[in-house]
């Protein structure tokens, strides 16, 4: 009796438990869908621009370089002896003046010397003239014995070679005499320009021989920077070499040691006929004159230390009736992006000439138009656009255009 009715139980509870999900399901069948409506609006992109102008326009090409003199001896003596005098300017750091005595050595020797060669002189001189006297005799016998001498011994009885003999010998003497006026002369060692010391390597009385080292002496009116920059740059670069027109002016600046501001100007001199090994860009020299402001007309302005690793700053030719652009408005494919009627439009620069920091257009922009300095997200063309508020608390209905050349980022002036 039992077991009918735990069935009856069983299916009953299995016939709740069907209906209760069939509840369920038609609950969440039934369940209304959220639907978003009118909640998306078009809104123009917040940029600023920055206005551009036409002119002519002169590129600065940055290079690096080091310094070293445009003279730069190592000197040596041409005889030996023994140091009796050193001029005070002769010490490392000195001035001198070209033709200014530095190193004397002693002269006694080579005052000996040159005394014993006049004295040969004299000699071959007295014996030129005992063998002029002979001449004469010589002659009238000749001619006394004319008809019987054979003309092969003409020579010997008018005693030519006697003659020759007595003129070579005058001959040697006196380049034995002019060599040693040469060597006492060479006991006194001079500075052959104008110099600036760097260095010593004698004292009194050091014994040296010729070709010893004394001293390094670099030329103090000229130094040369020699800088590298990329040969597809060396076309619009003077040098007064290859032109009538003035030689490029250079700012030469060393950052790590003068403070900003200070700088020395120099000129372009030379382009050097080989490129740099490693970066393969060609090599320059530039001129800059009293580098270590030894001068009064360079009173205040900074050495130029040789070996120094320094930036120049060259001006290149100018550029006729182009927009000067900072290069950081430059898009991909040489593109800028101008605000037009409120709307993006995306122009094709002709870039005829790239510096560090600009680029110069010759078409693809006008003088009235505005370049966008905001990057952009989404670059479509025709997009809405408007110009950033000014102050948004105090002029809320007031546009501004940053200065010409302000960074988008920062407003720094360029």
């Amino acid at each position: 009796m039992k077991t009918p009715r735990l069935t009856t139980r069983l299916l009953f509870s299995g016939l709740i438990l069907l209906i209760a999900v069939g509840i369920t399901t038609l609950i969440f069948l039934s369940e209304p869908t959220a639907v978003r409506s009118g909640a998306t609006k078009k809104t123009a992109m917040l940029v600023e621009v920055t206005s551009v102008e036409k002119g002519t326009f002169r590129p600065l090409i940055v290079a690096m370089g080091t310094m070293k003199p445009a003279r730069d001896i190592i000197l040596r003596p041409r005889v030996n002896g023994e140091v009796v005098e050193i001029s005070e300017n002769f010490t490392p750091g000195g001035f001198v003046e070209k033709g200014e005595v530095l190193v004397r050595l002693d002269p006694s020797d080579y005052e000996n010397r040159l005394k014993q060669r006049q004295s040969e002189l004299k000699q071959a001189l007295a014996d030129l003239d005992l063998e002029m006297g002979l001449q004469e005799v010589a002659r009238k016998e000749y001619q006394l014995f004319e008809e019987s001498i054979s003309s092969e011994n003409t020579k010997l009885v008018l005693r030519r070679p006697q003659l020759e003999s007595a003129r070579a010998k005058v001959e040697s003497a006196r380049t034995s005499v002019k060599q040693a006026n040469l060597e006492l002369d060479r006991t006194t060692i001079k500075s052959p320009f104008k110099a600036h010391i760097l260095s010593r390597n004698v004292n009194l009385g050091s014994q040296v021989s010729a070709g010893d080292e004394l001293g390094r002496l670099v030329g103090w009116q000229t130094y040369w920077l020699e800088a590298t920059v990329p040969v597809s740059k060396l076309h619009r670069l003077s040098f007064p070499a290859q032109t009538v027109k003035e030689a490029s002016e250079v700012i030469i600046r060393n950052r790590s040691a003068w403070p900003e501001g200070v700088y020395r100007k120099g000129r372009l001199f030379r382009l050097i006929g080989s490129l740099e090994e490693q970066t393969r860009l060609a090599r320059v020299l530039i001129t800059v004159n009293d580098p270590l402001a030894h001068t009064e007309s360079s009173s205040g302005l900074p050495a130029l230390m040789i070996g120094a690793f320094v930036e120049a700053q060259i001006q290149a030719d100018a550029i006729p009736d182009v927009i000067k652009l900072d290069r950081d408005y430059v898009r991909k494919d040489d593109t800028v992006w101008v605000m037009q009627d409120g709307e993006l439009k995306i122009r094709k620069a002709d870039i005829v000439f790239r510096d560090s920091e600009h680029a110069y257009i010759k078409s693809g922009l006008q003088e009235s138009d505005k370049v966008v300095v905001t990057n952009l997200a989404t670059v479509v063309e025709g997009a809405k656009l408007r110009l950033k508020k000014a102050n948004s608390a105090d002029q809320s209905s007031k546009e501004t255009v940053p200065a010409k050349g302000a960074d988008a980022s920062s407003g720094r002036a360029h």
